[in-house]
This record gives C-alpha cells, structure tokens and sequence, in this order.
C-alpha cells in the first residue's frame, strides 16, 4: 500500500508518517518547500504550493488513499489577515488536490481529510456526536464547516470520502501539551476561566492509529478522533500537575484577561466540546489511551 499524505512534516503527519513505517506502507508526501524533497522507496517528497495551484502530479503515482492533513495552524493569534489564512489554506489546498485528480487515471480509493471538533458549539452540557447538526457561527466552526463541504468534492473524482473530527492532541514533540505543561513546570499553573469547560482530548498515537485504521477498513463519513473520556479544564490541570509532582495553588486565569493577551483566539481555551468517541469504537477500533492520568504519565514521565 501506498499513501499520499499532505501536512506530513507537521505534527500529526510525523506520527502518521512513523505508524505507516512500521505498517510497512510507502509514503508519498506533500510540500511546499523544495527543499523538504526526499526520494526513497518508502517516502518520497513531492512539491506542491495551495496559493498558486501548482502540484507535481506524479504524487498520484500508484497512491491508494490519500491523507489530508495540510492547513495554518490556528495556535496563532487570530488577525483578520490570519483569519483569512486559516481557512484559505485548508479550502485551497482541498480544491487543488481535487482538480488535479480530475485530469488524472488514479488508483485512489480513499481520502481521509482532518477536521476538528470545533464545529460544535460551546456547550457545558452537550454529549455531541457525528449526527449533531446545528453547528453555530463562530469563527472555527465557520471554517471546519467549509473545510469539510470543500472535502466532500473528492467523491466528484470516485474518491470514498472519511473526515476525523480531531479533539486536543497531546503530545510529548510539540503541540498544545508542551505549551500547556510550561506554567505548570514552574509552579504557575491553573485553569481557565471557571474552569468547567470540557477539553475532548486524544493521545497522539491513538490519533494516528485511527487515521489509517479509517483507511485499512475502508470507512466512510465522520469519525471524532477523541478518546473515550473527555475531562473538565480543571482537570486536565490538575492531572498535569499531579503528572509533574508540581503544587496547584494559583486562582483560575480570568477569561477577560486571556482575551487582552490573545484576542479571538483565547476561544480555544474557553469554548466547551464535549465529544463521543463511540463510533469509531463501534466500528472496531480500540483505544490505547482510555484515560487521561494514563496519557500524560506516559507522555510527560
């Protein structure tokens, strides 16, 4: 087997990139930067650039399924200029994937797209799943909601179309875990707001497992790629401070001040998404992190 991969240099595209290996699945990849280009058997670079709409087809090249991964990153204080880039680089690079397929002979069965549980709304006492319709209009529940209509163009080119609904990754490489556990180190952490907020989180390997296990059994449609038990903010703290063997002991971060320093984007620290895992757990797929003490000893020990 053989998967085209785009954001593979990112975060969760390494620990893709790792899994595949160890699968013994050939990876082609993605990238902007020429001179991120490797050419081996098993992981070959291509370039592509979303702004202009150029792209090396030959990435198409004996590719199974593709997984798309590629956008800004929206850990990124949030200007009307960035703003535009959040979604023109997901939209953008869907639609340039698709249109080179159209004039293509491909032997793609299957792309697997990211997408984010920011489309639901902030609630504190919603247990949402796929099923859930009445998205609101916030700023990243606008843009996951265009990402994944543009996503849907690639059953245009006889392509199954699979979006996985990414929650909080953590991760010991990088990421929102590492910036998280920074205060904390030295004693100055604490919660959020009232602290109630729901954080749907997901270790990253299991994450990775889910994207190809979409793949290998050929699922269609949303999955969340959460783990089972989503945790209160508070919680989440406190269980990284417990991790660390480090005191807990300052008053929550008001929401006020959180906007003056990041604007728009103190959203993502404040907005509540209780999220279900269960359908994908019905399809099968079994979790190596099921809880979140767990997770973090194994990520932070």
């Amino acid at each position: 087997m053989r998967i085209l991969i785009t954001g593979a240099t990112g975060l969760i595209g390494q620990q893709i990139v790792k899994l595949c290996h160890d699968k013994n699945i050939a990876v082609n990849y993605l990238t902007t930067s020429k001179s991120k280009i490797e050419n081996n058997e098993n992981y070959r670079g291509f370039y592509w650039n979303p702004k202009t709409q150029d792209i090396d087809t030959n990435c198409f090249d004996a590719v199974d399924a593709i997984i798309h991964l590629a956008g800004a990153t929206v850990s990124k204080r949030w200007t009307p200029a960035y703003k535009k880039e959040i979604l023109s680089s997901r939209i953008d690079g869907t639609q340039l994937l698709i249109n080179a397929l159209k004039g293509e002979t491909h032997s793609i069965k299957q792309v697997v797209s990211a997408s984010a549980v920011g489309i639901y709304p902030d609630s504190l006492i919603n247990y949402y799943d796929e099923s859930f319709k009445d998205f609101d209009d916030s700023f990243l529940s606008d843009v996951v909601q265009q990402w994944e209509f543009a996503v849907d163009g690639f059953s245009k080119v006889n392509i199954n179309v699979s979006k996985v609904r990414i929650g909080l990754v953590l991760s010991n490489r990088g990421g929102a875990l590492q910036e998280m556990v920074k205060p904390i180190k030295f004693g100055l952490g604490a919660a959020f707001g009232s602290g109630k907020q729901w954080q749907s989180w997901i270790h990253i390997n299991d994450l990775a497992r889910i994207f190809l296990y979409v793949i290998e059994h050929q699922l269609s449609g949303v999955y969340n790629g959460v783990a089972p038990n989503p945790v209160p903010n508070l919680e989440l703290t406190k269980t990284m401070a417990n991790v660390l063997a480090k005191p807990l002991f300052l008053p929550n971060i008001p929401k006020f001040f959180m906007k003056l320093v990041l604007g728009d984007m103190h959203t993502l620290l404040f907005h509540s998404q209780r999220v279900s895992s269960k359908k994908i757990e019905d399809k099968g797929f079994q979790f190596e992190a099921y809880h979140l003490q767990p997770a973090l000893e194994d990520l932070l020990g």
